[in-house]
Order: C-alpha cells, then structure tokens, then sequence
C-alpha cells in the first residue's frame, strides 16, 4: 500500500473538494464508509490535534487486498490489539485473506465503535512494513537467514554467556501485547532459563499503581469498569487523557454524564478530555500529592468524609489526617498551582455527587514518587466510602491490550504469575503446577548470595530482576554494583518499544557496548536501528495477536478470548513458537512443556496453556476462566447487559462479561466472575466481595480486620482473616470438603493422600496440623476456596484497606519534589530519598541528583502523552499508512509566551534539549493547551536520533511511513522508590530555534 504525502499548494486547493475528496464528496454504501472508517475517524480527530500549518494532504491507496465480490466471506472475532478498553473486531477473510472489518454491535465493551486506530486494524492482515523474514546485521548490512540458523546462531551465543558469565547476563524483554498465553510462557520460560531478569511495558506504565493499590486493598487492579461508570454521580480523571488514550471508553463516559455526572480533569494540558469537563484543573506536574490532599483538607474540614465507612472499613486515615493538616490551601497553591476557590469547587463537587469515581494514567504513575501519588488517590476514594460500590471505585485506564494480563500471569520481574513473589514458597507452589522438581528449578538460577537490598543476601533466583526501566544499566554499571555475576552481555526483546523508555543517550551506548540484540517482533523497532551497531543484531519476525488464537485480559479484568483471523504472514512464528523452538535449542522443552500440548513442529496450544494458568494462578482468581468458557462468552455476547456486564438469560445467564478475575474455584464451580472489587452488597458466589486480608491482623495492637462490614450471606459478620485448611479447621468447615480435594491438600502439606482416613474426623492431630498451613492460594484442588466461598466468605479473609504501608519508604504519602525540578526552592522542605545501594540489582541515585539545580538552564517542565492516532512506541502504528496520513510529525507543545520568550513561531522547527545531554529536533506547535512553563510532546516517535533520519538502517522495505524523534532522547534519570518506575512526567529542558 502506498502512502502519499503532499504539501498544500495552489493546485490542491484549487479542487475544493479537501484533503480526503473521495470520503466527503463520493456517496457510498454503509460498508464502503466502514471500511473507510479509520480515515474518517482519523480525520476529526487529526483537524483537532494540529494547527493548520503542521497538516497535510494525504491519501492511502485502497490497495489489493480490498473485499472481492462473489468470493466466500469466512467471519473471524478478536480483539483490538492496542489499547486495553478491549473493543472486539470483526473480521472479513476471504481465501486467507483479511479483506474486510465490520463493528461488533454485539459486544457489552465497545458496541461496535472504534477509535483511528481500531477501524484501522486490518492493515496488520497485510502488512507491508513487517520483518518478513529472519535477518541479521552483518557487516552494516541485513543478511537473510534461516529460522534454523537464527535459532542456533542466538542460542549458541546464549550459552556462550551463560557458561561465561551466568543466566543473569542475558536479560530478556516480553510483552504487554502478548496474549495471556504467550506472556505466561515467557515468563515461565526465564524461570527454566534461570533467571529473573525479565520485564514488560507494565513496569514504565502502571507499576507503580498495581504497588499503591494493591497495598492499600489487596489487588493492583482497576476496581470497576468502564461500563460501571455509567452509574457514576461524578469522575475525577487525574492524568488521563481518556479521549485520546482510550477513545472507546469516551462513550462511557459521557453516558455518565448524559445520566448526571459532575467531570472533573486534572491535567497541566488542557485536554480533549478536559474539554468534556465541568471542571479542568490545571495542576504543576509533580504535585500530585499536594493537589489530593488539598481536596481532603477541604472534605476534612467540612465533614464530609464518610465516617461510618471509614469505622467498618478503613484503616490508619488519621495518621494521613496529621499529613493533610499541613496542606492548607495556602500551600497548595504555591506547590500545586491551584487556587484556593478551584480546589474547594472540586472537593465539593465530589462530597455532593456520590458514588464517585477516580480515573488515573501515566500522567499521575510516571514519578519518581509514583508510589505516593497513586496512594493518594486511593485514600481519596476511601475517605469518600467511594470503593466497593457501583459507580464508584478507582478505575485505572492501562495502556497495552493485555498489559493487564501481562501483569497478572506475565513476564514480571518482581513475581511468578499471579504476583506469587519469589520467595522459596511462591516456587515451590509453581514447581507444582509445571509438575517439576523444586530443586531442578534451583540449579538453573546461580548458587551465589547478592544484595537484594538493605545489606539482606539471597540468590537470585529470590532477587527481583533488572527492570525493563534499568536494563540499560545491568550493562553501563560498574559489576561490582550490580547484585549479581556480571553486566548483562545481550538482550531479548519479544515485543517491546524501547523508544517508550527514558535515557535514550545513555541507551544508544547501552546497545552499543552489548554483544548480541535479539528483536522478536512484526516489526523492527527503533532498538534495531537507533545506535551505530553494524554486527550483531538478529530480527526474529513475529506474527500479531491476529494470526493467533488465545485470550487477552481488559482493563476491567474482563477476559476475552481471540480467534485467529489469518495463517501467520510470511515467515513469521508466534511469540510461543519462537519460545519453543529456544527451550528446545536449550534443552529445557520436555521439562517446560510437559503438561502442554504442541500442536504441529512448534506451536504450544493456547488453549492447554490457559489450562495450566487456570490451575495455578489461585490468588487472582484466573482459575475459572476456561477456555471453554470464554468461548461460550464469545459466542454469545450479545446476551450482556451493558452496564451491569451481566449476561441476561442464554447460556452464559448470570455471568459478568469475560468472568473478570477473581472468577474463584475451577471453571466446573461455575463463579460468575467479579464485576465490582470489594462490593460487600452481593455474595461473593455473585461477584460480591470484602477488602482483602493482605496486610496481617493486626498493627500497633489495633485491629486491621474489617468491624462489622461483611459481603451478603456470610456466615462470618465481622472481619476475619484469609482462609487456610486450619481456619476451616477451627470453624468446622474443614469436613466439606471432598476426599479429591483432600488428597490435593494434603499432598501440597507433605501428606500422603493414603495416610488420610476415609472420615476426617478420625485423623491424628498430627496429620492435621500438618494440612493447616495449606492456604487459598496453594491448594491446587481450589476446595477451601469452594468451601469458604460455600459459607459466603470472601477465600482472602475480610480486612480493613490501609492508608499507611508501613513496608515503603513513605509509609504515609508525601510530596517530594521531582529529581529535576523546576522549584528548587522547594527542596529544602520537599527533598528526595538518599541514594540506594541495591534495588532491583542495581544502585538508584536521588539525592545526588537532586543536589544540583538545573532548573536556570532548562526552565520548562517537559512533559509527555498520548496521540489518538498512534500507540505505544509507535512503530506499529506509524508503519499503518491509514493512520501515518493523519500524523505525520513529530512536535511540541509551547505555550505563546514561552515562544514568544525564544523567538519561535508555529511551525518552526526547534530544538528541545534536556539537561542530560540528549537533544530531539522537532517542530513547534504554538498553542494554549499547555500552560506557562510547560511544554509537552508525544511519545509514539522514533527513527530519528538527535536530528538524524535514521531510514537508512532498517532492513529494505521496512522502515516506518512516519518516523520523528523520540521524546524520550530527551528525558532524564529518576525512578519510583518501590517500583523503578521512571520520571518522564515531570522532568525539564530548554528549547531553542534548529
């Protein structure tokens, strides 16, 4: 397909039909608009975005692989591989080819919209700019191989490395875009490689939400859903952009506000969210905490906490009450920027229109107090009695199309699937699922003790490893640093955007100094070109999530299952195919494989794969979801009601949509799946819940179990702790349970299922006691969940949620200014953390940043976000003519004055240099969207490097139709105490004239 771009002149404008004639001046039938739609989509949304002199002409050919009249039309579902709202695609193949796209009326999530993006999907079917086949970069040229060759050539020097230098030297990259199934196996695949060094986008995006949250309440999830908040009395959306990020999710909420919903948008920028809004906040990026606790000093001061809530339900408010106190509006304005009237309006605005919700994204997460801030937002919630209630809850937007599944049973660094951690017991329950030898997974990590943190010696096989945030300093940092053998020597990434990432100097030298780089990928990405590598580079083509089947997990837990559209394109294999093949390669595939089928030379089943999940991932409850199930859902998705999620009578009658976790049990016990997290209103057989019992029993002599709050029909009305064979003991319960159930217990205990007497009740104490310690997230038999949930009890006991975390640095959120911050007169009272010994494998430096004032040379705030046109790093996206004619430059965002100030006008292109050396050459969009002293650019660029089209280095035919800078060039150390999330919202720079 050819992209054409044209510059406006006196000849085009003389046609009067505009920029896109054929879709404003022709008539057409409702299936050639639709197919049409990501043009149409795209050009709304491009005339709003840019000034007129940043656009252009431009149209996309319709191509050969348009719809054929009298061929056989074959319907194929799946779901939008972008953003993580889930809107499911129809699909039109004929002979093998995806010819066509049709909306889903049927599904509860999107209703048959789609934003650019979704309506553009089909170009992934055809897919010009795709690596096509094995290639590596010999000599500065790419040279065609074998999949053979390129296996062995990679995992030779793999072993290489490994005998040399330890497991840990290969640092391995998976997906937020991976199906469960293939994010499952990469993580389980390091693990029989022997190491932890492995990470997602996840860690740049929302880790430092799933840390906030789930400490607070027990799960790092988004509470409710986007349909959900068609019942929400107000929103408060703090950093999302929703009508970019996630335009689908737009028709929800302003479905809330058709029913009466108070908006309110926090955002330096204002936003094409904001300009829904009855309310736009325009905060100082970095004061996050300042702002949210500015609202609570207005609602503590008129009394408009819920009380009894926080009596039966909340646990530590008054410590933050002490913290509040110092936030006066006075101060707030000063550190946040906000007025004193705006604040008042807004917390009052949410203490009148209750329930209510809160919507946050990487605009409040990318802080080097990241932690803090998303703190912060939940005790805002919990003050409020907003959390465990339809039409409240924190719903939290995530970015990739499964990285909530990623998350969740994926390639973490920090935890097995189902955030187990990693300690000897969190192994050892997965050595029993993969029914292999605890031991034989021990001898694949290290047997060597490094810090794993505050002097604490372990192996690594128990240490977190490298982020994806610091793998480039596992090779830069002196190894003497580093808790582990030796730098990291190469890299594989399976389907990952380094542009996406801060440091992009320091990363060019990272590449540069490695041996080897693996990009497995459908397309090459801005690693495989950004330094000035000429050896030693090896692209893998991978297919997309359309030419495989499996399952892919929303952002409101709802799991969806993926049919395949189309047989993979040209050489590709998918992500489990090319894991296969290397387990293979080394040695490990009958170990690894042992309870998964492979279907043909290499392909793993997806649906076995989801099987082995289901019987291991008990803590979150993905036990449920079969696939079997999820395909009943499929086909009949039409039957949910699309607010409640609720699927009214047919097969799936009483069902939430995609049984979003925790669906507790196996998939025969039949849970319907949890709509709404923590909601005591239901039983929790129907989806109701209490707040988690994660945290103890209690602290400080107080209790921290819930008083006298408790889900419908439990037998148990007060707080009570999570559910073990010994709780079920105590309370009788234990004789419900079946004699299969027992013999999974007791063999998870040590017990032989023969020394079990037929009638439990004449067991020896001893044997009992033995079985005590088996707990809900252990027994394999999913029995002392059935039974606890039988008495109508929550499996994870019934807590209080928590406003101090007393395991984090600040145990009570607080304001830190930003490492490079624009108010250095405020770090005397606001200072960062001292530097880190050993987090994550590595030093973490704070303090000694801070300690320099950078703020006189580079005086903006250089923020960043999202385009509706493109996603992620944007190679995907740019390399999609449809949407690369709807934006074609990469810019800045500079308010009047601050141009004014330097000379610049729109339009002009202009430097941006940050105060770590990296420089990006840009053009400047002259607007009032950002404020004063603040300048914002997208991220979805790359292929320019510090003012050098890079076209040349990528393989012939592949380079992207629209390539720019990547912000990220530009950005700057910092990273979130407890998460290593890195500071890309609130970092500086200077711009001046190119």
């Amino acid at each position: 397909m050819k992209l054409i771009k044209k510059s406006i002149d006196s000849q085009s404008t003389q046609k009067g039909a505009g920029a896109f004639p054929s879709i404003f001046y022709t008539a057409m039938d409702r299936r050639t608009f639709l197919r049409r739609s990501g043009l149409t989509a795209g050009a709304a949304a491009v005339g709003a975005a840019l000034s007129p002199t940043m656009m252009r002409r431009a149209e996309a050919a319709t191509g050969e692989h348009s719809r054929k009249e009298g061929v056989p039309v074959e319907i194929k579902r799946s779901v939008c591989t972008h953003c993580s709202v889930g809107c499911s695609v129809i699909a039109e193949v004929q002979n093998g080819v995806w010819t066509g796209q049709e909306p889903d009326f049927d599904s509860p999530i999107n209703l048959g919209a789609h934003c650019a993006k979704g309506a553009s999907l089909r170009e992934h079917g055809i897919g010009e700019k795709r690596v096509k086949y094995p290639m590596k970069l010999e000599g500065g040229r790419w040279r065609r191989m074998s999949w053979e060759d390129a296996v062995n050539e990679i995992g030779d020097k793999f072993m290489q490395i490994r005998e040399e230098s330890g497991p840990d030297s290969v640092w391995w990259c998976g997906s937020s875009k991976s199906n469960n199934e293939g994010s499952y196996l990469q993580r389980k695949f390091v693990a029989f490689w022997g190491t932890n060094n492995i990470d997602h986008q996840a860690r740049i995006c929302h880790s430092t939400t799933v840390a906030g949250v789930a400490n607070t309440w027990g799960y790092g999830a988004m509470t409710n859903s986007y349909n959900d908040m068609h019942n929400a009395k107000s929103m408060i959306f703090v950093g999302s952009n929703a009508a970019e990020a996630h335009p689908v999710s737009m028709q929800h909420i302003l479905r809330a506000k058709e029913n009466g919903a108070k908006m309110i948008v926090v955002d330096p920028r204002f936003t094409r969210t904001a300009a829904h809004a009855d309310q736009h906040i325009s905060i100082r990026s970095g004061a996050d905490v300042p702002f949210i606790w500015g609202l609570l000093w207005h609602i503590f001061e008129n009394g408009w906490e819920d009380r009894e809530y926080i009596r039966q339900r909340v646990y530590g408010l008054e410590k933050v009450r002490e913290e509040v106190a110092h936030w006066t509006p006075e101060r707030v304005e000063d550190v946040a920027g906000v007025p004193e009237d705006q604040m008042y309006q807004a917390a009052k605005t949410l203490a009148e229109n209750r329930p209510g919700t809160i919507v946050w994204c990487m605009g409040g997460t990318q802080h080097h107090i990241g932690n803090n801030n998303t703190r912060a937002y939940c005790v805002l919630q919990l003050a409020l009695g907003n959390i465990g209630v339809s039409g409240g809850g924190a719903n939290i937007f995530r970015g990739h199309c499964n990285v909530q599944g990623a998350t969740d049973v994926g390639p973490n660094c920090h935890t097995l699937p189902g955030y187990y951690g990693l300690s000897e017991g969190a192994w050892r329950h997965w050595a029993r699922v993969w029914d292999v030898d605890f031991e034989y997974l021990k001898g694949r990590f290290d047997s060597a003790e490094y810090d794993a943190g505050g002097g604490n010696m372990t192996s690594p096989m128990h240490i977190p490893g490298m982020p994806v945030s610091r793998w480039i300093d596992g090779i830069l940092e002196d190894p003497s640093n580093l808790s582990q053998r030796d730098n990291v020597r190469a890299v594989f990434f399976q389907g990952h955007a380094v542009n996406s990432q801060s440091r992009g100097v320091d990363m060019k030298e990272a590449i540069e100094k490695l041996e080897m780089v693996v990009v497995s990928d459908p397309y090459p990405t801005h690693l495989a070109v950004m330094s000035e590598r000429t050896d030693g580079v090896y692209l893998l083509p991978t297919t997309t999530q359309f030419e495989q089947r499996g399952s892919v997990t929303a952002s409101n837990r709802s799991i969806q299952w993926r049919e395949q559209v189309v047989e993979p394109l040209f050489e590709s294999k998918t992500d489990a195919q090319i894991l296969y093949q290397f387990a293979r390669k080394f040695g490990f595939e009958d170990q690894m494989f042992k309870n998964i089928a492979i279907e043909g030379e290499d392909l793993p089943s997806p649906e076995d794969t989801l099987r082995e999940i289901n019987r291991g991932t008990w803590t979150i409850g993905y036990t449920g979801q079969s696939p079997e199930r999820l395909k009943l859902h499929l086909e009949n998705k039409h039957t949910f009601d699309t607010t409640s999620l609720r699927a009214v009578g047919g097969p799936c009658d009483g069902d939430y949509y995609g049984l979003p976790w925790p669906c507790w049990g196996t998939p025969e016990m039949g849970h319907p799946g949890t709509h709404v997290l923590y909601d005591p209103s239901q039983p929790v057989k129907d989806g109701g819940l209490t707040f988690r019992a994660r945290f103890g029993v209690e602290r400080d002599g107080e209790s921290l179990l819930a008083d006298g709050s408790y889900a419908v029909d439990s037998e148990l009305t007060d707080g009570y702790p999570e559910f073990t064979f010994g709780i079920l003991r105590q309370l009788g319960w234990h004789t419900d349970l079946r004699r299969e159930e027992l013999e999974v217990i007791a063999g998870v205990a040590g017990v032989r299922a023969s020394d079990l007497p037929s009638n439990l009740r004449m067991a020896d104490e001893a044997t009992l006691e033995q079985l005590d310690g088996v707990n809900w997230k252990t027994d394999l038999s999913g029995g002392i969940q059935r039974v606890a949930i039988d008495h109508g009890c929550a499996p994870f006991g019934n807590a209080k949620a928590r406003c101090e975390v007393w395991q984090f640095p600040d145990p009570i959120p607080v304001h830190r200014e930003p490492l490079y911050t624009p108010r250095y007169d405020l770090v005397a009272q606001y200072p960062t953390y001292d530097d880190v010994r050993a987090s994550y494998r590595l030093p973490t430096r704070y303090g000694s940043i801070q300690a320099e004032d950078y703020s006189k040379d580079f005086p903006l705030i250089f923020t960043s976000g999202r385009l509706v046109e493109y996603e992620g790093g944007g190679e995907e996206t740019r390399s999609n003519p449809w949407l690369a004619e709807l934006q074609q430059e990469m810019f800045v965002e500079i308010h009047p004055a601050d141009a004014n100030d330097r000379g610049l006008k729109d339009g002009q292109t202009v430097w941006l240099d940050g105060p770590e050396g990296g420089s990006i050459k840009i053009q400047a969009m002259v607007t009032e969207r950002v404020p004063r002293g603040t300048v914002w650019t997208p991220f979805h660029f790359g292929g320019h490097f510090q003012g050098e089209d890079l076209v040349d280095r990528y393989p012939e035919g592949t380079a992207p139709h629209i390539r720019g800078e990547a912000c990220n060039t530009a950005t700057t150390y910092g990273y979130d105490s407890v998460t290593q999330m890195q500071e890309t919202k609130s970092t500086l720079c200077q711009i001046r004239a190119a």
